[in-house]
């Protein structure tokens, strides 16, 4: 009597949608905790008297540890896996911020807000989650799924920003920062969730389980190899240049937004209100970009991107500001915000494969953070120097022109060897 193999298919489908849950709500709580640390500028310069510019490069810092710490963190997820990364890196997030909280002084807000919440953010974000969710799928569906992860990453970013700003108006900047910290620690066991078992051998006399995704060509190329392809790469320069254009943005916009509506005399909470239509906006500009990844070619998808970017940041900068221009800005900015992600780290994998896509990735990420450190850090040093905000917004603005320039050309051809079929045994 034959066997069929629908019970085994869909269970691997339970595995890898349980896969996706699990990696959004990892990226909800680590993300949508960094979403809100805007929030906290004037509460700590007021409130404790650490200088705008201290708290600034505080937060620019962790985006620098972020960044270099990442091809670490996606090297011990590739070798060991998301679980023990995850668990550590969702400590160490809370830890930083504990620290923050109970900080006597700058010194120490730096150490956790910038050094631990920056090694903590590496091990629980997209360095980590992208990979573990490209190798549940086939290539077919891969910058679709990683798109969808992203977007569900984001409900963290619409939830936690009005619960931060509630907790701070109420409590106070501590319980706020120890309530964060709390959903960090719940967030530490999900990388149990993040791994499909490909190896596993069926039972005698049963079919054998077919995968969601084939193991890629890139199984037998050595991180050496792929670490040596990707340096002399074409494409991957260009892409790990137009990243740090990225980084710039998102975290120039996320980290002095609040405080730049309030010097345009806008209302107290329209700030909070913008940073959570980022958030919800993300939802579908993340799952957008992961449909279009999959059926146009990445980089194409890639250079559209930041030329909408580009232009709703002129065209904010420029215009007067009101509720309305404020909402719109948020929207436009929401649609465009991670949508990157998921198509820059689908064009890693689409050109190198994905046995190595977290190191890769996190390569190319630093890029990403270093741009967001600079983004952070120059605009607070920009406004403590001149008054305003004005030189930061055109150099944003015009960064993504450049940005768009860059990923137009990029080659995005599979550089991977093909594995050779073994050859058939002779009778």
């Amino acid at each position: 009597m034959s066997q069929t193999t629908p019970p085994a298919s869909a269970s691997l489908q339970g595995r890898v949608t349980l896969i996706i849950l699990a990696g959004a709500l990892v990226l909800s709580a680590a993300m949508g905790t960094r979403q809100t640390f805007g929030l906290f500028i004037n509460p700590f310069s007021y409130d404790r008297g650490v200088p705008v510019t201290l708290v600034a490069f505080a937060i620019a810092l962790h985006n620098l540890v972020w960044g270099f710490a990442q091809p670490f963190a996606g090297a011990m997820a590739d070798r060991h896996g998301p679980a023990p990364v995850v668990a550590f890196g969702a400590f160490a997030f809370a830890a930083g911020l504990a620290m923050a909280a109970l900080a006597p002084s700058g010194v120490w807000l730096v150490i956790g807000l910038g050094v631990l919440v920056g090694l903590g953010i590496s091990c629980t974000t997209f360095g980590v989650v992208l990979p573990a969710v490209s190798r549940a799928v086939t290539p077919e569906r891969r910058t679709m799924a990683m798109g969808l992860v992203s977007a569900g990453g984001s409900l963290g970013q619409v939830a936690l920003v009005p619960v931060a700003q509630g907790l701070r108006e109420t409590y106070g900047v501590s319980t706020s920062l120890f309530v964060l910290a709390l959903v960090l620690c719940c967030a530490a066991p999900l990388g149990l969730f993040m791994t499909m078992s490909r190896r596993s051998k069926p039972a005698p006399g049963s079919a054998a389980p077919t995968s969601p995704a084939k193991p890629d060509d890139s199984e037998h190329v050595s991180l050496r190899e792929v670490l040596k392809q990707a340096r002399s790469h074409r494409g991957y320069q260009l892409l790990t240049l137009g990243f740090f254009t990225c980084g710039f943005q998102l975290a120039f916009i996320a980290t002095h937004l609040p405080g730049y509506l309030l010097m345009c005399h806008m209302p107290v909470g329209l700030g909070a209100t913008a940073l959570a239509l980022i958030g919800l906006f993300n939802m579908l500009g993340s799952w957008a970009c992961g449909w279009l990844g999959g059926r146009y070619r990445q980089h194409h998808v890639l250079g559209w991107l930041y030329l909408v970017r580009g232009a709703a940041i002129a065209l904010f900068f420029v215009l007067p500001k009101t509720d309305t221009s404020v909402v719109i800005f948020a929207a436009v900015m929401g649609l465009t915000w991670l949508g990157t992600v998921p198509l820059t780290s689908g064009l890693v994998a689409k050109v190198f494969g994905t046995r190595h896509l977290g190191t890769l990735f996190g390569v190319c990420f630093m890029s990403h953070q270093v741009g967001s450190f600079l983004g952070a850090w120059l605009g607070g040093f920009v406004l403590d120097v001149t008054g305003s905000y004005n030189l930061i917004w055109a150099a944003t603005a015009i960064l993504g022109a450049v940005a768009a320039a860059l990923h137009f050309p990029i080659n995005d051809e599979s550089v991977v060897p093909p594995l050779r079929p073994p050859m058939p045994a002779n009778a």
